[in-house]
Parts: structure tokens; C-alpha cells; sequence
């Protein structure tokens, strides 16, 4: 690849500013650029090619994560390089299909919801029932009431009171189980479960995945497009390794 190209060169190429080049220098993004005898940098077409590609890995893997792989896969050996980018993919992957079994156990739940007659007392369980059901732990699912996800009823017990958990506390404990498999934080949680109380019914919830399971198709296109950068990345480290 062709050498001598400036910083405003290597900007207008590849779209980022002249300082956020010489940011991405200095982290390592990009190699150093070797410097002319007037001082100036000098940089080559790879650098255009790397800054392409962490462009596009910082959008599948966001740019902290980024900055770190672009300096491990010119450091390590070819294999474990090529197993660090394919890990990305296998991440986005279950990234997806854990939004999607999500989607679908809201659905059910929305289902379900539409066909239940009234709730009767029969049909509430206990805090180890529903443990069992969702395969959490009881200790879960008092963390989730504490955090005003869950609303269990308290029944009175010859040792005191205990938590029984009717139908639209246990849709709201399966509801928080699909978006928390999904990997959505409490904070997102909280949102979600506020409007469904708010609305009755969880539309907004699915259009919520909807959106991040779009948004992770973007982000895994965002990887195959830097594939290719990355492959040459790590040729050059091999070869470098054998001369």
C-alpha cells in the first residue's frame, strides 16, 4: 500500500478528524506513523484500512471494547486473533437470540394475559413455586420486589406472613425474567414494568425489543463490514512474524 499520505489525507479518508486521528494513534488504534524529515507524520494506506475498521467494530462491540481488540489482534498469534474477532460474533449472536426468546415470552405472556379469566385464589404460588418456575433463585425474586418489579401479596402465617405471588404478579415476574435473560439492566426494567402498569397491556415492552433486536442486525453488519480490514490486520501481524 501506497505511502506518504497526510493526517488531513488520512482524515478525509477515512472520516475522522485530524485530532481523533492522532487520538487513535496514540491508543494504539492504528500503528504509529512514522515521521518525515520535517517532522510531519507519515501515513500509510493501512492506517486508512485499520481506521475504517475500528470504525465499524466500535459500532458492533462499542468503542472501549474497540480500541482494546484492535491492539490484541496485531499482538497476538493468528489463531488466537482470528478466535478473538469470531467471539464478537458469537457474542452478537446470543446477544440476539436471547432478545428474541425475550420477544417471544412477552408475546405468550400478552397471550396468556388476553385469554385469562379472573385470577382466583388458586392460582397464586409461593415464592419457591415461582422460583422453581422461572429458575431463579428465591433470593432473586425478593431482590426484584425490592426494586418495584415484582408486587407479591403478603398472606398471614402461623410464623408471621408470607409472600403469594397471584397471576399479574406472576406475569410481572416473567416478564422481568425475558427482559433480564435479554440483558436489559434494572434501571430498563423499571421503565418497562412502570409503563406496562401504566397502560395494561405490553406493547411497549415489544416494541422495545423490536427496536434492540434491530439494533443488534445493525451492529452485526457493522462487524462483517470490518471482517475484512481485520483479516488483512491480522496477515500483516503473521507476516511480519515470519520475516
Amino acid at each position: 500500500m501506497g505511502e506518504g499520505l497526510s493526517t488531513a489525507a488520512v482524515s478525509l479518508a477515512s472520516g475522522y478528524s485530524v485530532q481523533q486521528i492522532r487520538d487513535l494513534e496514540a491508543l494504539g488504534v492504528i500503528p504509529r506513523a512514522p515521521r518525515a524529515a520535517n517532522g510531519y507524520r507519515r501515513f500509510s494506506r493501512r492506517h486508512v484500512r485499520d481506521l475504517r475498521a475500528y470504525r465499524e467494530l466500535a459500532t458492533a462491540v462499542g468503542p472501549v471494547r474497540a480500541r482494546h481488540a484492535m491492539r490484541e489482534i496485531r499482538a497476538l498469534p493468528p489463531g488466537e486473533a482470528a478466535a478473538l474477532v469470531s467471539s464478537f460474533h458469537i457474542a452478537l449472536n446470543r446477544e440476539r437470540d436471547d432478545a428474541l426468546a425475550a420477544r417471544e415470552a412477552l408475546r405468550m405472556i400478552r397471550a396468556e394475559a388476553a385469554a385469562d379469566a379472573e385470577p382466583a385464589a388458586e392460582d397464586s404460588m409461593t415464592i419457591t413455586e415461582l422460583a422453581e418456575a422461572l429458575g431463579v433463585r428465591a433470593s432473586t425474586l425478593r431482590f426484584w420486589e425490592k426494586a418495584g418489579l415484582v408486587r407479591p401479596e403478603r398472606v398471614a402465617t402461623r410464623a408471621g406472613s408470607a409472600r403469594r405471588y397471584p397471576l399479574p404478579a406472576i406475569r410481572e415476574a416473567r416478564i422481568t425474567a425475558a427482559l433480564r435473560a435479554a440483558g436489559y439492566r434494572i434501571p430498563d426494567v423499571q421503565q418497562t414494568m412502570a409503563a406496562i402498569r401504566r397502560l395494561h397491556d405490553l406493547d411497549d415492552p415489544l416494541r422495545t425489543l423490536d427496536a434492540h433486536i434491530e439494533a443488534i442486525t445493525h451492529r452485526t453488519r457493522a462487524l462483517l463490514r470490518a471482517g475484512t480490514g481485520l483479516a488483512e490486520i491480522i496477515t500483516d501481524s503473521a507476516n511480519r512474524g515470519i520475516d
